[in-house]
């Protein structure tokens, strides 16, 4: 009897591929390891599972799907080709999630598949973003259709039905653009990976959106003008359902990928489904979140969270400068609140990382290595990511730049946070990138890091969890040369994966030099490691640390602004009390009259 798959006249083949880009020598970015997992990948497989389940391109016809997250996992084009080719090319390669320093790789990906008549559709932040602000033809946008790859702009909830059979007739559409008809996810196929691709994150960890799109205005920002401001959410049913399908599997951390969870209407709801999951079925739920900096003033909101298992929660915080904050439309930042927020988190022993973005305009590199130091004694955050302030396709700031012909890079490649891409009016190019390599150096300062320790002591933060997340933010940018959110254990490189402009090198010569970069740098890591460790384990021993303080745990105090240099050093910072007191004065004349 023949096996029931054996049964399908014919086989579309499906594969999913999410790049990853190219470092400063052209070679891909790779790991053994990766430390981000991918939602966008998680989401489209959930869909397309859903896809073959209905059998939406007939009962005769089956869909394989293939999963490759470009990260963790070499993409072996050649393998996939002949895999088309035993299946008369019947299928599509889809480059899903790609944004815009990922774009020029998956160009060269989908070049070869396209040379074998291939189909290859590409969607995700460049694409949907570009059409979204600009005029279609725009940064780069022209190689798809030179190239005969088809666009799709927008989410594929609801349309990868159409895409699934217009590709299986032979007869993809240069252009699917549904960026003005955003849909609704709650009660659509939820993000899910097989444990075999999940295999190369570290931690075994996954992702999912409980909500998409932010009403905020951040300039700098492309996913209010990718998914759009109005949010639309997940129910705590949907939730549910993919957390028992990851336990299932043995899968059991999840980063959720909301820009801003605390706005999502039915974060009460979702927590408290994690804390049945957690407390009562015996899910041992680890999350990772990302909050903005008004959170704490959600009634339970914090509390909740730790109960529902976050133990790391990520914060917007973006600069400590208010006229920074400012020009970027980020308003909803009050600096008067940075401390009372993180000590929230702390109360929990909840990890607190940050991102912090160089390159506003009052930056210079003075004003920075001082913000630094600032924060270092006077804001509880355990980890904070450096970011260069980058005009990426899609934002309020390309869009402006590019209308009004202002000169940015052309290789798209380096738009990934972490290159100077135009010109700043305080700093040419090399200060700022210098500022940006030393602002990670003097952060993670050998001295500081063991001031966090001493706080993590003090505050129930896990200490192994924070010397693991202390190792790779500390080391990764000297070692690797990329921003620690692309970073992984163990870097994966292979000849024949260098960009095509640049030469590629003789095996002879590339596997030794690549053998020996990797022992040094690893020699290093030791180090740092036990280094690191050494550290924590005296730390941990002295009864000192349990009830270590410093100015940064102390309680907010209501002189805070005359004793602090976050309010003091700055006129912003100065302006904002004052705001915040002359709130104060205005609400008891009031409530007094």
């Amino acid at each position: 009897m023949p096996h029931p798959r054996q049964a399908f006249e014919r086989r579309f083949q499906l594969v999913l591929i999410k790049p990853s880009h190219y470092d400063d020598d052209g070679y891909v970015i790779r790991w053994w390891r990766a430390m981000i997992p991918s939602n966008s990948l998680a989401a489209i497989y959930g869909i397309a599972s859903d896809c073959v389940e209905r059998q939406v391109l007939g009962p005769d016809i089956d869909i394989d799907i293939t999963v490759i997250d470009e990260t963790n996992t070499r993409v072996n084009v050649s393998a996939l080709i002949d895999k088309f080719r035993r299946n008369a090319n019947f299928g599509m390669v889809a480059l899903v999630g790609v944004q815009s320093n990922q774009y020029p790789r998956a160009l060269d990906i989908a070049k070869p598949f396209r040379e074998a008549k291939i189909q290859v559709s590409i969607g995700g932040f460049h694409v949907s973003g570009c059409l979204s602000m600009l005029d279609g033809q725009a940064v780069g946008l022209d190689a798809c259709r030179d190239m005969g790859i088809s666009m799709f702009a927008g989410e594929v909830e609801g349309r990868l039905d159409r895409l699934l059979q217009d590709a299986a007739s032979n007869r993809l559409e240069p252009l699917y653009n549904f960026m003005n008809d955003l849909p609704g996810i709650g009660g659509t196929p939820v993000p899910f990976l097989p444990k075999d691709n999940i295999h190369g994150t570290l931690g075994l960890s996954t992702s999912f959106d409980a909500g998409r799109g932010c009403p905020y205005q951040c300039s700098f920002c492309t996913i209010i003008n990718v998914q759009g401001r109005k949010s639309r959410f997940r129910s705590a049913d949907d939730v549910e359902k993919l957390v028992r399908m990851n336990w299932a599997q043995g899968i059991h951390k999840f980063f959720i990928t909301d820009d801003n969870f605390a706005r999502n209407k039915d974060w009460e709801a979702i927590f408290d489904r994690l804390i049945e999951l957690k407390e009562r079925d015996g899910v041992p739920l680890g999350l990772m979140i990302q909050v903005d900096t008004l959170c704490h003033k959600i009634p339970n909101f914090i509390e909740k969270s730790k109960r529902a298992g976050v133990t790391r929660v990520f914060i917007g915080l973006e600069n400590v400068n208010p006229d920074n904050l400012a020009a970027a439309k980020k308003n909803q930042n009050k600096i008067t609140e940075y401390r009372k927020m993180l000590l929230a988190w702390k109360a929990q022993g909840i990890m607190t990382l940050a991102g912090y973005i160089l390159g506003f305009p009052a930056d210079t590199p003075e004003t920075i290595r001082r913000d630094i130091a600032i924060i270092q004694e006077e804001l509880p955050l355990d980890v904070i990511e450096f970011f260069i302030l980058t005009p990426l396709p899609g934002s309020e700031d390309h869009q402006t730049l590019w209308k009004t012909g202002v000169a940015m890079e052309p290789d798209l490649n380096i738009y990934d946070v972490e290159h100077v891409c135009t010109a700043h009016p305080k700093m040419n190019k090399q200060e700022w990138e210098d500022i940006y390599h030393e602002a990670w150096s003097l952060y993670y300062s050998p001295e500081h890091m063991k001031t966090l320790l001493r706080r993590a002591i003090a505050t129930g933060v896990p200490l192994a969890s924070l010397v693991k997340m202390l190792v790779s933010f500390a080391t990764t940018v000297p070692l690797e040369n990329v921003h620690p959110l692309q970073s992984g254990l163990l870097r994966l490189k292979h000849p024949s994966e260098r960009r095509p402009a640049m030469r590629r090198e003789h095996a002879v010569l590339f596997w030794p030099r690549f053998a020996w970069q990797t022992f040094a740098k690893h020699v290093n890591l030791a180090g740092t490691i036990a280094r690191l460790a050494l550290s924590a384990y005296f730390i941990a021993r002295d009864p000192a640390s349990k009830t270590y303080m410093d100015k940064a745990l102390t309680p907010v105090a209501n002189d805070d602004d005359e004793k602090l240099d976050l309010f003091t050093k700055t006129d912003g910072g100065t302006a904002a009390v004052n705001h915040v007191k002359r709130i104060a004065r205005l609400t008891r004349a009031s409530s007094a009259a």
